[in-house]
């Protein structure tokens, strides 16, 4: 590219007097958008003038010039202007309007050439074309400029050039004189500046084209070129070389693109693919993203010490043509840099760094590795950039740029960009670190407190799944419990804790427990609701302000569903917080939604739960779930039970196979949240292991208690549990009728292992005391207690029971006593 300023060749006649001429920008409103060095020269004015008004520099007020740009049209003629100074210069004014799409100027393009100072008396008149002297007059100037002029005859043939523009065809004048620019395009053009002259010369319009000839960006303005009589006889252009702001423009277009596309999940690897898509194809045509191990697994990344080789694990790489290079590292792969290597000396200076084949240590590490050397030579890598990945005062990993069919290499202002893109990236990456790791202790501690194992239990045959969410708010509170209760009942449970996180892990962690103390003493489901409503209220109005669900009061919300399920008269009974009604799919394959009258969410207060009770026979099919199974975002809530329905009416006979169907028909391969799903298939105890006696109100039936309960023992073939079982019966018995009100029943149940059970109609619950040396009683429960497995109370809508378990003889843990 030639120099500004430069000289052109005269011809012999050549002996005119010199003229100086000022390339000036004017935008829609008449404001300087654009001042030139020779601008500044001629007229005395530094750029600071860029913003003021053009009137207010250069013409004097009734000059036509300026009433022509008011209207938005081109001008040509002879003009005054103004020193800053005060003085005034004559000279010819070309004003060229820049169209918009819309046909509307936006600006002009000013060319003025000043031949001499005015004096008064002697100013030029009229707007016509310069004469044979005046045009003679304008050749040295039109050579001189600092932009690269040319002129083109109707055909658009070349008239006149100046050095710039041979400079910018890479061409000599000799060759373009007489010939059409088509013939002269050069390699690598679009042929969008052939079209804008066409287009010109076709419709006598002024015209702007911005694009890209060789290696340089140039800004170029087209304005036709008419005769004395207005006929259209040619086209002029003035290119500006605009590399250095188009540049910029992209830069900063590159960063405002990656201010979209990086980041967008809470994902090390997504983050480091996306930082490659931003870099390739606009600034490196290959790009790999390399991370410590650490990094990957949530922790921070491990201090690298200088002169040591350091490991990294591919997590991205892209080409801007497929397989050019090949990989001499698969991803997911480790790689070992030695310490000489671009990407170690990146790391241990923790600063960016240039690289290339004239650095010996690059051609070195190069060498080093077989793959690495072919793709260099044989695909023409010629130009490396590194560049740390950092964060928070830490270095994750590094990026490498390399550039091979790209022109030129790799320069301060890319490394400066890839720097603040790299550190965008690693600020994203760090923040999914952080994110990893708290949503695996979140995870972790989830799973800590949901069962893992379902109990061993004679009411159902239950299977289960968990699904934490995948989304990037982190695990949730869903859970679930299975709790066997006594008389061979179960309770069947599912919650939902409102957030994500530890917090809502934690608050889930304390309800579970909760539930389980509760479901202990064998409350009905509406009570036991009402006492957990009651206990998450207190909890979420301590004075620290932390309640179940963590900081902030108000905060916390759940659901829960409990239901129990007694297997002897096969009643299911349940009762809602806000939770959705679990599905149940009957023998006959009938399938229904079980309608639930649901109360508040626990914490609300002050709102009684109900209960719901209906009859299931042997072998129902429960389904009870959180509301992610069935809620989904892309479906409506009675849209989700219904699917439910239909895939539960296919449900295959093993719970397991089941479980696996309705999660894959109901959610996607991401849910949103997170999802528990209980399915429960109903077992029932037949008559022949249910014994059941009414007993009066008489301290004398108690022998005959005991009587009943051995031969019962006998027909069942347990005649070994006899002697705890007479002396169970004895003390149950006889503390009901002591202590206790009609009706009075004894219960035999032999499942698992044998149960006796003796009601009343009393609500007094008997508990255990330290009988004295001389005391006549108070040593009944403690035999019991240390005879059987375990003993407690329920309380029912008539009165309590007391119970007692016992093994059965040459079952489980019987040698053991």
């Amino acid at each position: 590219m030639a120099q500004r300023g430069s000289a052109v060749r005269e011809s012999p006649h050549d002996h005119r007097p010199p003229a100086d001429l000022a390339t000036i920008v004017v935008g829609a409103h008449g404001e300087v958008l654009g001042w030139s060095d020779d601008a500044q020269r001629l007229l005395g004015h530094s750029p600071a003038v860029v913003g003021h008004a053009v009137t207010e520099l250069l013409a004097v007020d009734d000059s036509p010039a300026w009433d022509a740009l008011a209207t938005g049209e081109a001008w040509s003629g002879p003009v005054e202007v103004r020193h800053r100074d005060g003085h005034r210069l004559v000279g010819t004014l070309r004003a060229c309007p820049s169209l918009g799409g819309q046909g509307k100027a936006h600006g002009w393009s000013v060319v003025a050439v000043t031949v001499s100072p005015h004096s008064s008396g002697n100013r030029t008149q009229g707007a016509g074309t310069a004469g044979g002297s005046e045009r003679a007059m304008l050749e040295p100037p039109f050579a001189q400029a600092s932009v690269a002029l040319a002129t083109f005859d109707a055909k658009l043939r070349y008239l006149q050039v100046n050095s710039l523009h041979v400079d910018m065809l890479g061409t000599g004048e000799a060759q373009l004189h007489g010939r059409s620019y088509a013939d002269v395009l050069p390699d690598g053009a679009d042929g969008g500046w052939l079209r804008q002259l066409r287009q010109v010369a076709e419709t006598a319009s002024p015209a702007r084209y911005d694009g890209y000839i060789g290696d340089r960006a140039w800004s170029v303005e087209m304005w036709p070129v008419k005769d004395s009589s207005g006929r259209m006889c040619g086209v002029g252009t003035a290119a500006f070389d605009n590399s250095e702001q188009h540049g910029a423009h992209q830069r900063l277009a590159l960063l405002n693109q990656a201010g979209a596309r990086i980041g967008t999940a809470l994902d090390v690897g997504r983050t480091a693919r996306e930082l490659a898509q931003v870099v390739v194809p606009n600034l490196a045509d290959f790009v790999t993203v390399d991370l410590f191990d650490s990094v990957l697994e949530g922790d921070e990344p491990t201090p690298y010490e200088a002169g040591e080789p350091v490991l990294l694990r591919r997590a991205a790489a892209l080409s801007a043509v497929e397989g050019v290079p090949e990989l001499a590292v698969e991803l997911g792969a480790v790689d070992t840099y030695p310490p000489f290597s671009p990407p170690a000396r990146c790391l241990a200076a923790a600063r960016p760094l240039l690289s290339g084949l004239d650095d010996p240590d690059f051609v070195r590490w190069i060498e080093g590795d077989e793959i690495r050397s072919a793709g260099v030579h044989r695909d023409g890598i010629h130009s490396g950039m590194a560049v740390p990945l950092r964060a928070r005062g830490m270095v994750l990993g590094v990026v490498v740029l390399w550039r091979s069919t790209r022109p030129g290499t790799f320069q301060q202002d890319d490394l400066l960009l890839v720097e603040e893109l790299a550190g965008r990236a690693a600020v994203s990456m760090d923040n999914a670190r952080r994110y990893t790791r708290e949503h695996a202790a979140a995870l972790t501690m989830q799973r800590s407190l949901l069962p893992q194992v379902l109990p061993q239990q004679a009411a159902v045959e239950a299977a289960f799944r968990y699904l934490p969410a995948s989304s990037e708010s982190g695990v949730g509170g869903d859970w679930f419990d299975v709790i066997p209760l006594s008389g061979t009942r179960v309770a069947l449970v599912v919650g939902d804790v409102v957030g994500h996180g530890v917090h809502a892990s934690a608050a889930m962690g304390r309800l579970r427990t909760a539930v389980r103390t509760l479901a202990d003493v064998d409350l009905p489901p509406d009570e036991l609701l009402t006492h957990i409503d009651d206990l998450v209220t207190h909890l979420g109005s301590d004075d620290d302000g932390v309640g179940l669900g963590g900081p902030g009061v108000g905060e916390f919300g759940a659901t829960c569903l409990y239901a129990v399920y007694d297997p002897v008269s096969r009643r299911f009974t349940l009762a809602s917080a806000g939770h959705p009604p679990p599905s149940v799919l009957y023998p006959d394959g009938t399938v229904v939604t079980i309608g639930v009258s649901p109360g508040p969410p626990l914490g609300v207060g002050g709102v009684p739960f109900e209960i719901t009770e209906l009859e299931l026979p042997e072998s129902s099919l429960i389904a009870l779930h959180t509301d992610g199974l069935v809620d989904a975002h892309h479906r409506d809530l009675d849209l989700g039970f219904a699917r439910l329905r239909d895939s539960l009416a296919a449900a295959s006979p093993s719970l397991e196979a089941t479980c696996d169907t309705l999660i894959g028909s109901m959610l996607p391969e991401r849910p949103a949240d997170d999802v528990a799903l209980l399915v429960a298939r109903t077992r029932a105890l037949h008559a022949d292991q249910v014994a059941t006696w009414g007993l009066p109100v008489d301290p004398e039936v108690v022998a005959d208690a005991r009587a009943q309960a051995s031969r019962q023992l006998a027909a069942w073939g347990l005649e070994e549990a006899s002697f705890i079982t007479e002396l169970v019966v004895s003390e149950l018995v006889t503390n009901a009728i002591r202590y206790g009100e009609a009706p009075i029943q004894l219960r035999l149940i032999r499942d698992r292992t044998l149960i006796c059970e003796v009601s009343d109609g009393s609500s007094t619950a008997p508990h255990l005391r330290r009988a004295r040396t001389f005391d006549e009683g108070g040593r009944g429960l403690l035999l019991v207690a240390q005879l059987t497995q375990g003993w407690g109370t329920r309380h029912t809508s008539t009165g309590k029971t007391i119970w007692a378990e016992q093994l059965l003889p040459n079952g489980p843990g019987w040698a053991d006593l």
